[in-house]
């Protein structure tokens, strides 16, 4: 199966929450209501090192492609 590389989610056990779920190395959860990441990976030093460098790059990406998508909503 082909995934996207984002995927949004939702639940109403939150019903505040946002979640972003990025499918691709390193796989993670972001709940866009606080920032909360939660890693779908175990990391060994030198992964800490990239990981470190990159998360701002993530979250990043992850707020972006959620208002991509919510605009998406809103120009249909």
């Amino acid at each position: 199966m082909n995934l996207p590389k984002f995927i949004l989610g939702d639940n109403t056990d939150h019903p505040n929450a946002i979640f972003v779920i990025h499918t691709e190395f390193p796989r993670f959860i972001i709940n866009l209501e606080n920032d909360e990441v939660e890693w779908l990976e175990e990391f060994d030093q030198h992964d800490q090192k990239e990981l470190e460098s990159e998360t701002e790059n993530y979250i990043r990406e992850a707020t972006e492609f959620y208002d991509r998508e919510v605009s998406r909503y809103d120009d249909a």
